[in-house]
């Protein structure tokens, strides 16, 4: 019998409520165990709305020290009751740094550690400078019992480095919590489908299955778009949810047929580091 991993994805509307939405994510969690799924994926800072659309120091009140959550608390001992993975991404604090932040809660309960999201952006809506450090962890990649997990967090997921960073340390899978929709200074612009082609495009470059997790519902007039989806490693979306639906999507990937797959195509074989100076340099040298 060959290796599989079966992906579950969460796609919910959150109120301000964090212990509402700690038990609905988790009401969620049961669903996408129910059906299979091995590592299930909540969508980013799922304790309560997106705070980060403006700049207010109240916010800071919402962040705990990672293994003092009550997200991770309470994530980690549904992971051990189902034997399921679980990344919980929260809002963290430690000491006087705020991070943006994955905890990775095996399928046993125990925490492997976290992951601070490398790129923090900044625009109209999404003013997460104010609110969160550039992550100091690196890129990570987890040995679970269900597999090896790589984990990006909303704006890393456009970045073709962070993916093929966490390819390179051996990720079975690559995974995205998400939050993100409309633009309030551009209400024409539509972004869920480049969004999406973006991770489809990592998917195929690094021969790898990858899936998104990401809210939806309006939140003071940012609406969120959802299109959660869970893809195979060749580009090829395997399950999805639409722009207002709440639920869960879950797919099986076969890792032999992955496996092979990435040898066959030679990405790996035929890279050429030498060449690829220009990818650490600061734009002032390329200048």
């Amino acid at each position: 019998m060959g290796r599989k991993i079966t992906l579950g994805v969460i796609q919910s509307a959150l109120t301000d409520d964090a212990q509402k939405n700690i038990k609905r994510i988790g009401e969620l969690v049961r669903e996408a165990a129910g059906k299979g799924a091995d590592v299930i994926l909540p969508s980013e800072l799922f304790e309560g709305h997106y705070f980060c659309k403006t700049q207010d120091e109240k916010n800071f009140a919402r962040a705990h020290a990672w293994r003092e959550s009550p997200a991770v608390i309470a994530m980690a001992k549904l992971a051990k009751e189902l034997g399921v993975v679980i990344p919980v991404s929260i809002y963290e604090k430690a000491g006087p740094a705020y991070y943006n932040t994955v905890v990775m809660a095996d399928a046993d309960g125990s925490l492997l550690g976290v992951y601070r999201k490398s790129h923090i952006p900044d625009g109209p809506g999404y003013q997460e400078k104010f609110y969160f450090r550039p992550g100091d962890t690196g890129f990570r990649v987890w040995d679970t019992k269900k597999g090896r997990i790589g984990v990006g967090i909303c704006w890393d997921q456009w970045f073709p480095e962070a993916a093929r960073a966490m390819a390179l340390q051996g990720a079975d899978v690559l995974l995205y919590p998400t939050a993100i929709g409309s633009e309030p200074h551009d209400t024409s612009l539509d972004t869920a489908a480049r969004w999406r082609k973006a991770m489809l495009g990592h998917a195929v470059s690094n021969v790898t299955p990858v899936a998104a997790a990401n809210r939806v519902g309006d939140e003071g007039g940012q609406v969120f778009y959802g299109t959660s989806f869970i893809s195979d490693q060749t580009g090829e979306i395997l399950a999805d949810m639409d722009r207002t639906q709440e639920g869960v999507a879950v797919a099986t990937i076969d890792m032999d047929e992955v496996d092979r797959g990435r040898a066959a195509w030679g990405f790996f074989r035929d890279r050429r580091t030498d060449l690829y100076k220009p990818l650490t340099a600061s734009q002032s040298e390329e200048g």
